[in-house]
């Protein structure tokens, strides 16, 4: 089963650069998660000033550009994992949170594809 995890930071926080140990960590786990099959593919996304928003309603469409003032969460990064079921990728969730630092990952299951 594909798992979609994304963190979720604060945008008005200012997010300190990783460590050069923080790097090599997280180096040494992704070569694992990817040797293990689990992870398919990972990425991260620019600034919300860079964002733009499609919306479509009473069929009009609406575009938007950023940065957007009501965001009170931002996306910084995403994973694609491959695990056989919840226990699975929340341990591996768990093991890139260690190594990441505080913060909160969400994780829901992608249905498709």
């Amino acid at each position: 089963m594909k798992f979609l995890c994304y963190n979720l930071g604060d945008p008005n926080a200012p997010i300190d650069p990783p460590s050069p140990e923080m790097y090599q960590r997280m180096g040494e786990f992704m070569a694992e998660a990817t040797k293990a099959g689990v992870l398919l593919a990972t990425g991260g996304v620019t600034p919300l000033s860079d964002a733009i928003k499609v919306r479509y309603a009473d069929g009009e469409f609406t575009v938007l550009d950023g940065p957007f003032a009501e965001a009170k969460e931002l996306v910084g990064g995403w994973a694609l994992l491959e695990c056989r079921d919840k226990a699975e990728v929340v341990e591996w969730t768990r093991r890139f949170l260690a190594i990441a630092g505080p913060g909160e990952s969400t994780i829901r299951p992608v249905v498709g594809g």
